[in-house]
């Protein structure tokens, strides 16, 4: 029979052991998603600010002085060259026209009738009848006769033009501002703005990129024709593509900026002159880069790093060198491989050696992996 001692330390012994402290549990792993690091053209293109511009713009103006009779658009119409836009009295101008014409039959009878005394002085002084100085003055006379009729034909001609201005037609296809001179009123000669047309289709986008982008402009620009897209900073519609047309031949020493433009056919006149759009120029296309969405790429003291999810499911930590930044991506020289997981979302808890569980990547994350 045991000892009932013996039977009490075994008890605490027991005891003892069943109080002794567990050993420390591993801490549970981050949820984090993840994109895969691929490869895909990728365009070089510059980004800017551009402000819309009409192709062209005239300022309608009188080239006569009287009172304005007619005005026959609307204001904000198409208008089309060679639509009658506006009428200035045209009286007073038929009237000068109607004089000048009564004055060049005059002077054209008078030089008639000169001619004819020239003819008849002429026989008379071969007869001796009348004197060279007698037929000296016939013959100038007829001259100056002669003279009048072309001045008449000027005065003629010169009372169609002013009449001819009375009616102001369109000079280009374009849309029409408002009306700046009311019907009724007097105008001035090359003076009073009646109203201005902006050619719309097409229209130019002015921009300007910085001067060091300038040779790599100028590079591009002669192996072929640079695609310029622009949108609109509300967003909502799909961009609208056009082309460089102007580099300028010189550099805004004030800004160290070079401005350029680009012309687009507008057919649905969706830009507008003195609208502001953001302007995408495409230099060319970079084959097979290294991409990954720009979210994942984060800045620390030593640059900007990834977290890279490694086969074993634990965290590396990456440094990477972005090239550049394009539509939401960012282009890689360094740092990963195509194939690799790089976390998208979960970075707060995350550090080298820290063990993570890859959930299920959200729609538009799926969608940047694939491509």
């Amino acid at each position: 029979m045991r000892h009932p001692s013996a039977l009490l330390v075994s008890l605490v012994v027991v005891a003892a052991c069943s109080s002794a402290p567990a050993g420390p549990s591993a801490p549970p792993a981050v949820p984090v998603r993840v994109t895969t690091v691929g490869r895909r053209d990728v365009p070089v293109a510059l980004h800017a600010i551009g402000n819309v511009e009409a192709f062209q713009t005239v300022t309608l103006r009188s080239r006569v002085e009287g009172r304005l009779a007619e005005v026959r658009f609307k204001e904000g119409d198409e208008v089309r060259t060679g639509d009658l836009l506006f009428v200035i009295d045209p009286g007073p101008f038929q009237a000068v026209l109607d004089q000048a014409k009564a004055n060049l039959a005059k002077a054209e009878a008078e030089a008639a009738n000169a001619a004819v005394q020239e003819r008849r002085m002429g026989t008379l002084v071969k007869s001796g009848i009348v004197s060279r100085d007698e037929w000296d003055r016939t013959r100038t006379a007829s001259e100056t006769a002669a003279a009048s009729v072309g001045a008449a034909k000027a005065a003629v001609e010169n009372a169609k033009l002013q009449l001819g201005f009375c009616y102001i037609a369109s000079p280009l296809d374009g849309r029409i501002g408002r009306l700046l001179v009311n019907q009724g009123n007097l105008v001035k000669d090359n003076d009073t703005q009646l109203a201005t047309i902006n050619q719309v289709k097409p229209i130019y986008v002015s921009f300007t990129v910085p001067e060091k982008e300038l040779p790599a402009i100028r590079q591009w620009n002669a192996e072929h024709p640079l695609t310029t897209r622009v949108a609109f900073p509300a967003g909502g519609a799909e961009p609208i593509p056009g082309a460089l047309s102007f580099i300028d031949n010189r550099v805004d020493t004030t800004t160290g900026t070079v401005l350029l433009k680009a012309v687009f056919q507008n057919v649905d006149e969706a830009l507008w002159p003195g609208q502001f759009v953001n302007v995408t120029l495409t230099l060319t296309t970079e084959h097979d880069a290294v991409v990954v969405p720009a979210a994942t790429v984060q800045a620390g003291q030593e640059g900007s790093y990834v977290f890279v999810v490694k086969p074993d499911a634990t965290i590396d930590y990456r440094l990477v060198r972005i090239e550049r930044t394009e539509g939401g991506d960012a282009v890689l020289g360094s740092g990963v491989e195509p194939g690799e997981r790089v976390v998208t979302t979960g970075f707060v808890r995350l550090a080298p050696g820290v063990k993570v569980t890859v959930e299920d990547a959200a729609p538009a994350e799926r969608i940047g992996a694939a491509r």
